[in-house]
């Protein structure tokens, strides 16, 4: 069975002028390949799939090119010891997979990949009633993570070192990890999503998982998966050489972005203290690089 990880993760306060106390959880250094939050989403859905003993472990996954997930569940497998399938949205990746950096380091960690168009890629109940009857043995996990167990999960994030902040930030993807920390927040501490996407059925999503009413939701600038902008990768570039903490400019850069633009604008009352949580995705970085390269564009210069 999977252990819960010793070592602590530390709180850095990231010192700046306004007037209210801003923190950084660093849950990017809860495992070397296995970042952040999606550790957490993984943890019990693997530890309660193995309880099964099933024979021939599979984990099976969906996932983009570049996706967080992909990595971390290629990198889990091979941590542990168990087969993984990428299902990878995109048939046109079959031919040159290994020119992209996520898909060639998940290849290494073991993931066979499956290709299907983007149009097969969003019928995924189809996908998965197709791997379930392929594979009867696997575990399927839905694209990002976020399911029940993954939301059970989260709640590691949290401990008697977030017990005392007024507001616990992360960024919102796919839902599992905000619903995670609203579920398992302490009553009177309020909880900050920035999103990253646009769903408009996120909040209903997460409210249906939490069971609790105390978090809030807040549109980052460039709220699409894959846009980079500009400014992201200048505000991403300078927060590294002032604080020595590395953001991807998908998750977390924009989530300390929108932080430090709402500090500004007194979104949050005077001697609040605020702890963003830091979910991971610096593989991403690489992928990035590659985008803002080919547009002639300034790369994201961190020295990982």
């Amino acid at each position: 069975m999977l252990q819960i990880p010793e070592h602590k993760i530390p709180i850095t306060e990231i010192e700046t002028n306004f007037d209210v106390q801003i923190f950084v959880k660093r849950e990017d250094l809860i495992h070397q390949k296995i970042s952040g939050n999606k550790f957490w989403k993984l943890f019990l859905n693997v530890n309660q799939y193995l309880e099964s003993k099933p024979q021939n472990p599979l984990l099976i996954t969906f996932g983009g090119a570049f996706s967080n997930h992909i990595a971390s569940v290629s990198a889990f497998g091979k941590e542990f010891g168990i087969k993984t399938v990428g299902i990878i949205r995109g048939n046109e990746l079959e031919n040159n997979w290994q020119e992209n950096p996520t898909l060639s380091e998940a290849s290494k960690n073991g993931m066979d990949f499956h290709f299907v168009s983007r149009e097969d890629y969003q019928n995924k109940e189809k996908l998965t009633e197709n791997f379930s009857n392929q594979y009867p043995n696997s575990l399927i996990i839905p694209e990002g993570g976020s399911n029940e167990s993954a939301v059970e999960g989260v709640q590691y994030m949290l401990g008697n070192d977030t017990k005392d902040f007024d507001y616990l930030c992360t960024a919102v993807g796919t839902g599992g990890t905000i619903a995670g920390i609203s579920k398992f927040a302490e009553a009177g501490q309020k909880v900050l999503g920035i999103k990253v996407v646009r769903d408009d059925s996120l909040e209903k999503t997460i409210l249906e998982w939490s069971g609790k009413g105390n978090f809030e939701l807040v549109n980052a600038d460039e709220n699409r998966y894959g846009k980079i902008s500009e400014e992201n990768v200048r505000f991403i570039n300078w927060f590294f050489d002032e604080y020595q903490i590395p953001l991807d400019p998908i998750y977390t850069g924009k989530l300390m972005q929108t932080i430090f633009e709402l500090a500004q604008k007194g979104f949050f009352p005077k001697g609040s203290k605020v702890l963003a949580f830091h979910t991971g995705g610096l593989q991403g970085i690489k992928g990035a690089n590659l985008f803002l390269k080919n547009k002639g564009r300034e790369l994201i210069s961190l020295n990982l």
